[in-house]
């Protein structure tokens, strides 16, 4: 049987969550022309200089091996991502539980409006959807904020 572990990264997952990353936005974002021209040495270089040095980072591991991860910024969800080839695993959800212990009074975050299959399970775990706008240069797509509020699932 499969073992799902969601822990904190380490530095000997850097380069697991980077393959992750730059993978799962390839498979993701087909409407984002500026996502898919990205090369993994530049997504190497946004992770480092943004996303390491702003966030906390969590790996969910199947069975030993990284299939996805979270990054957050105090209660902001600043990236969840579970490679293609282990969705619905329940890494995603794993991961989400993890995000509710850290922050309890609630999160964050924003998805693009195309992102169908990332909004039905942001919705399914509780999310509601607190504006739509535009996501900032140079990426200037249509986007939604999710919020989590434990009192509105009351």
């Amino acid at each position: 049987m499969a073992r799902l572990e969601v822990r904190e990264a380490e530095p000997r997952d850097r380069e697991a969550i980077i393959t992750i990353w730059h993978e799962t936005k390839q498979d993701a974002y087909p409407y984002l022309p500026l996502e898919q021209g990205r090369s993994r040495e530049e997504d190497r270089a946004f992770f480092e200089g943004y996303i390491a040095s702003h966030c906390k980072l969590w790996v969910a591991e199947l069975d030993a091996t990284p299939i996805g991860f979270m990054a957050l910024d105090g209660s902001y969800l600043d990236r969840l991502y579970i490679h293609p080839s282990a969705q619905r695993s329940g890494a995603g959800s794993g991961l989400l539980a993890r995000a509710r212990e850290v922050s309890p009074s609630g999160l964050e975050l924003h998805t693009h409006q195309q992102n169908l299959s990332a909004r039905a399970f942001y919705e399914k775990h509780g999310f509601t959807a607190f504006r739509f706008g535009i996501s900032p240069p140079p990426e200037s797509a249509p986007d939604i904020e999710y919020h989590w509020r434990p009192e509105l699932l009351r």
